[in-house]
């Protein structure tokens, strides 16, 4: 059997490598890892990744289509596949604030989050994709 060690990244389909990376940068505080082109298929990249280690690649291929826009967490779940990805914060709401001068909405302002405890923040980066911010309970 194979063990998994660590989540390693996601990948994000995006209709503009360079404007997706500055707002990551911006937004987040993303630092590039790498960035790479496969020119066969005409894709260029880049990883990203924040000082804890959260990973974002981001992939730009002319002609790529969104498949959808959601408005909230709940309608991302009509929709099978991925439908957003968390981040771990110490403050949601200096999180929000600088995602939201980055270029962010605003989906669902910092409230309590299901867990005990734990607060949480829904934003839409500028294509359109769900981010989750969410601060753990405090121990």
């Amino acid at each position: 059997m194979c063990a998994v060690h660590t989540f390693q990244h996601v990948g994000l389909s995006v209709p503009d490598l360079d404007r997706a990376q500055r707002f990551y940068e911006e937004g987040l505080g993303m630092k590039e890892q790498s960035r790479f082109e496969i020119p066969g298929p005409g894709i260029r990249g880049a990883i990203l990744a924040t000082d804890g280690g959260a990973c974002i690649e981001l992939l730009e291929r002319a002609g790529s289509k969104r498949a959808a826009t959601f408005a909230d967490p709940p309608e991302a779940i009509l929709s099978e596949g991925y439908g957003h990805w968390a981040l771990g914060v110490d403050d949601i709401d200096a999180a929000c604030e600088r995602l939201v001068a980055a270029g962010a909405q605003v989906v669902w302002e910092p409230r309590d989050a299901p867990q005990p405890g734990a607060r949480m923040a829904f934003l839409r980066d500028p294509d359109g994709n769900l981010i989750e911010l969410i601060r753990p309970p405090s121990e």
